[in-house]
């Protein structure tokens, strides 16, 4: 019982602070008596709510009037949004092209927290694939998109996950840290990445980066397909199409040599 109240005591004050935000959206400069009557509320709680948020950079406080208003804590979380949404926006018509090129399944996935998650999927008239990815994680090990986002990520965070054992999908699934090091720079240099039957027994995919108007790595194109349409030989030919139509999204996004 305790605990139940506990929960509910906690869903409350997420619901307060979250109506707090709305009401600085809409009134802007507000101050602690002006939030508490209007969530009809204790000053002392309003207080707590508004510190809080001061706290964690999502609402500033004027230092001459003690007011609040909405703080940029709040456009980095929005930006990653917006950065999804412009990547899915961009990536539309550019990756029903390169299906259509390839004749195989293509995707865009973006890094989230240690996964990929698929944005946007495309298939051709002949794709062999019908099932539907799109809002799917998906491991980075095992994934031609996730080698990207493995040798793109921050040192202290491609650290830690080599600390943890990969899991092995097929047979062919690279789990030697070390090994799976040397593929990734080995693919930096061809300027694609692939998996060969890595994920599922029978699947193959080459990927390229998709780069942001100030250079960083956002996102990442695939062609994904059965080994036998989309057999190892035919990498260079295929990746060269990726690495194409990853520059044209990435263009989109503002991104110039």
């Amino acid at each position: 019982m305790e605990t139940v109240k506990r929960r509910n005591a906690f869903v409350q004050s997420v619901d307060r602070a979250i109506t707090v935000l709305e009401l600085l959206s809409r009134r802007g400069w507000s101050g602690v008596t002006e939030v508490a009557n209007e969530l009809k509320i204790h000053k002392s709680t309003a207080y707590r709510l508004l510190t809080t948020l001061r706290d964690r950079g999502l609402v500033e406080q004027d230092a001459a009037t003690e007011k609040y208003r909405l703080g940029f804590g709040l456009v980095a979380l929005a930006s990653s949004v917006t950065a999804d949404l412009d990547v899915a926006r961009c990536s539309r018509p550019v990756c029903d092209r390169l299906a259509e090129q390839t004749r195989e399944t293509v995707t865009v996935a973006v890094l989230e927290g240690d996964d990929g998650i698929i944005l946007h999927q495309s298939n051709s008239g002949s794709s062999a694939l019908s099932v539907s990815w799109e809002g799917q994680h998906t491991p980075l090990h095992a994934t031609a998109a996730g080698k990207i986002f493995l040798h793109y990520m921050p040192e202290d965070q491609r650290r830690r996950l080599s600390r943890k054992p990969l899991q092995r999908y097929t047979g062919s699934t690279i789990v030697e840290p070390a090994a799976l090091k040397e593929e990734l720079r080995a693919s930096r240099d061809r300027g694609y990445w692939h998996t060969v039957e890595e994920l599922e027994d029978g699947l193959n995919a080459v990927a390229a980066p998709i780069r942001c108007a100030q250079g960083a790595v956002v996102a990442a194109v695939s062609v994904s397909g059965p080994a036998f349409r989309l057999p190892e030989e035919s990498f260079d030919e295929v990746g060269g199409l990726t690495v194409e139509a990853a520059a044209e999204i990435s263009r989109c996004l503002g991104f110039r040599v």
